[in-house]
């Protein structure tokens, strides 16, 4: 299986510094980095490690998702995943992230509304991007659509 790479480039303090993380593989952009907007409550157009790692988690777990519905013989017309990824002191000093709340809700046939729970909490568990997450807790809230 192939890897992926990203860069980051940094230039300053963490509180007056500035980076840019380039997604080096597939080409697609290069994105503004900060600290006080990691920290702040809106982004102001600048992208964060909480934010990639949620963008990561939801397209891996889609992927998941969509192959276990498959396994178990139902047939997904459409999946949407949130995750909203939490940053917050760590009481051993520093950050850490707080949890993961992971919202999924699919157009499925095949599936009954609890057919697609447990196929969702499957996924949640064999996702890779959710078993390199496993020291945060990850919450899970799977719907039929």
């Amino acid at each position: 299986m192939p890897s992926r790479i990203a860069r980051t480039q940094w230039s300053g303090g963490l509180n007056d510094g500035s980076g840019q993380v380039e997604l080096v593989s597939s080409g697609v952009g290069t994105f503004d980095v900060s600290f006080p907007r990691r920290a702040a409550d809106t982004a102001g157009g600048v992208t964060s490690p909480e934010e990639l790692i949620a963008a990561a988690h939801t397209a891996c777990y889609c992927m998941e998702l969509s192959a276990v519905i498959g396994e178990v013989g139902g047939t997904v017309h459409s999946l949407v995943a949130e995750a909203v990824v939490g940053l917050g002191p760590d009481p051993a000093g520093g950050l850490r992230l707080t949890g993961i709340a992971l919202t999924v809700r699919g157009q499925v046939e095949g599936l009954d509304g609890s057919g697609f729970a447990k196929a969702a909490q499957t996924a949640k568990e064999t996702c890779p991007v959710s078993k390199a997450l496993t020291g945060v807790e990850i919450t899970l809230d799977a719907a039929l659509a």
